[in-house]
């Protein structure tokens, strides 16, 4: 299977970037913690089938410290005992956040009652954002076909803020 657009090489598609890069940057630079942002993000692709994004955040994830066991734990994450309280909360809010379709209540209360009793308001946003970007990139990753195994951690230096 073949990419099929390469989103960055027109104008426009540049100008999009860099501004969807920008939000994505004041998220990473949020107080929510790094392996838990990834831990995320690595989770809701892997629910959305976005190889490309299942390959960076492993990858990120891996360059930053995070352990095999968890990365290979984080799809059965319910059934794991390698996760904290903290991080099963952003995983259950990432899960649901991600299967709206699925979930006709959308993210339940025992989700965001975890939520709101591990992170505080900033971290909560953060939470909150990272989700609806991360499903925005998969959607991004899947229409365009881009292909997951050629990422290398920090191919994209900074982000533009």
């Amino acid at each position: 299977m073949e990419p099929r657009l390469n989103l960055m090489s027109t104008e426009l598609g540049a100008r999009l970037g860099k501004r969807f890069g920008g939000l994505s940057t004041a998220i990473m630079q949020s107080a929510l913690p790094r392996s838990t942002q990834e831990l995320m993000m690595l989770r809701a692709s892997q629910i959305n089938g976005c190889g490309f994004c299942t390959d960076l955040h492993t990858k990120e994830a891996t360059a930053a410290g995070e352990t095999a066991v968890r990365l290979h734990l984080v799809a059965t994450w319910r059934h794991s005992t390698v996760f904290t309280e903290p991080e099963r909360a952003a995983l259950a809010l990432a899960e649901e956040g991600t299967r709206l379709a699925d979930a006709h209540e959308g993210v339940s209360d025992e989700t965001w009652e975890q939520v709101r009793k591990h992170y505080d308001d900033d971290q909560t946003t953060a939470l909150v954002y990272l989700v609806a970007m991360i499903n925005a990139a998969n959607r991004l990753g899947v229409i365009a076909r881009n292909q997951g195994g050629s990422y290398e951690p920090g191919m994209f230096g900074e982000l533009p803020n």
